[in-house]
């Protein structure tokens, strides 16, 4: 399987807005580009073109941020986690600043590679998300 990436976002969202059940869009990309290093200005592009194809068709968004492993230096660090919010801004769109929060680092709530959640993990996902979906619901 290949890994989702916001690269390919803007290619897929067509597809998913077409269809009548959209009526928000929830973003949860870029936690690949991340762990690849790849430059946060691409990153940052593809996700603004996400966001500004859904907000062309007013629909509301959610996005659910993500961090950069610290291994990559603390000014891709800074770069990167910083983004979610700039984009949020830019959209005025609700922000989860970082979806894996409570999960990650956690190995009893991943999955062997250390990176992915398990059943238990995204529970915990869930349950600090329901706020944000309701709240991107009643919008």
């Amino acid at each position: 399987m290949r890994a989702r990436t916001p690269a390919g976002g803007p290619a897929r969202l067509p597809d998913v807005l077409k269809k009548p059940s959209s009526k928000t869009v929830i973003v949860e990309l870029g936690a690949n580009d991340a762990l690849r290093g790849l430059g946060v200005a691409q990153t940052e592009a593809a996700l603004d073109e996400i966001l500004s194809k859904a907000k062309g068709r007013n629909l509301p968004v959610l996005i659910l941020g993500m961090k950069a492993p610290p291994n990559l230096g603390a000014e891709y660090v800074t770069a990167f986690d910083g983004l979610y919010l700039r984009l949020a801004e830019k959209y005025q769109t609700l922000l989860y600043p970082f979806y894996l929060d409570g999960v990650a680092a956690y190995p009893a709530l991943n999955q062997a590679d250390g990176i992915h959640p398990n059943a238990k993990g995204v529970d915990i996902i869930v349950s600090k998300l329901k706020a944000e979906v309701e709240e991107l619901l009643a919008k």
